[in-house]
């Protein structure tokens, strides 16, 4: 049966008991799991040579597979997936975690730098995994003023303010000195017009304007593209000695490979950049057949952000051997704190 065909009804109801059983006998053990294991830790009504029958379809699906020097199964690629699409159950912290994480956050200092490294820091710690933030991002510049001033001769500086706080500066050289008066004009002129117009916004108003007013409203439209357009660099990484403790990392190539992916924010900065808009949790087993680099870990994401205003990534990258249900959980619930947080900054 090909992959995409399987769905909860590909399988009984005990083979998706038996399915959850391996996946978190393995999570925790690290070994493959056997029919005499399960059949002694688990009151399955069944005799072992019917868990036998039933592990056996579970590999003919694709779901397990079995190491050549055992009898025990361990789950695939495609196991996990099935496993976190259709049966993990509870994905909330206990209340014990999330006072522990919020007392994190309340006493960080109200930067977003400083949440940002508690992000990764609680994440890293409450998952025992590698855990990555970027830094949030415009999505929406909006025009809000703009000052032309005169510096010397026929230099000026434009100086424009954002409604989402940042302020860009650049330097004109005119064709000829313009005094001060008339560049006051002209900023007024732009303010009357802009205010509250996105990039786009701001480049269609430029046509209804007196030329040199034109100009300098083209100029913030294309500053304004820039920075919606903009991913940033910036990435904030914790728990690279807890996911090296993993088993899976132990051989030097696959902890040079999960080390380069946290190291080099541009296989990050590229699967931030194809999640989905929203804020849900993304799973992403074994790069999904996307990623290459990922082929041995599974990395749990999610944006957060404030309203259409600004957006960034957190999230947790480990062995895809992992404990799914509580890892998702604490991205969710970090990723909500964030939100806050931003939602907070900008007056939400």
């Amino acid at each position: 049966m090909q992959d995409e065909q399987l769905t909860i009804d590909s399988i009984s109801e005990r083979q998706r008991e038996v399915l959850r059983i391996v996946i978190q006998e393995f999570v925790q053990t690290a070994q493959p799991v056997g029919s005499a294991g399960i059949v002694g830790r688990y009151d399955l009504g069944v005799s072992p040579a019917t868990i036998r029958n039933d592990l056996a379809a579970l590999e003919r699906l694709g779901l397990l597979t079995h190491p050549h020097t055992s009898a025990g199964r361990v789950p695939t690629d495609l196991g996990y997936r099935f496993f976190v699409h259709y049966l993990l159950a509870s994905l909330d912290l206990s209340p014990e975690e999330q006072a522990i994480i919020r007392r994190q956050f309340h006493h960080a200092p109200p930067e977003v730098d400083q949440w940002l490294r508690t992000s990764t820091a609680m994440l890293a710690r409450t998952a025992q995994s590698a855990a990555v933030a970027t830094a949030p991002r415009t999505i929406r510049c909006t025009f809000k003023h703009m000052e032309l001033v005169h510096i010397q001769g026929a230099k000026v500086l434009l100086v424009l303010v954002l409604q989402e706080g940042a302020v860009k500066q650049q330097l004109l050289d005119l064709d000829k000195p313009i005094e001060q008066n008339e560049l006051s004009r002209v900023s007024n002129e732009l303010n009357d017009q802009l205010a509250g117009l996105d990039g786009s916004g701001v480049a269609a108003a430029a046509i209804r304007l007196t030329p040199f007013a034109a100009q300098v409203a083209e100029l913030a439209a294309a500053t304004m593209r820039r920075i919606e357009q903009h991913v940033g660099s910036v990435l904030f990484r914790d728990g690279l000695a807890e996911v090296l403790s993993a088993p899976e990392f132990a051989e030097g190539e696959n902890a040079r490979r999960i080390v380069r992916v946290l190291e080099e924010p541009g296989v990050i900065e590229q699967i931030a950049e194809d999640l989905p808009g929203s804020n849900a949790v993304h799973v992403v087993i074994a790069g999904d057949g996307r990623y290459d680099e990922l082929r041995d870990v599974t990395l749990i994401l999610s944006r957060y952000g404030a309203s259409d205003r600004v957006s960034g990534m957190l999230g947790v990258i480990g062995p895809v051997r992992m404990r799914y249900g509580h890892t998702i959980g604490a991205v969710r619930f970090v990723s909500e704190i964030m939100s806050e947080k931003l939602e907070e900054m900008y007056g939400g």
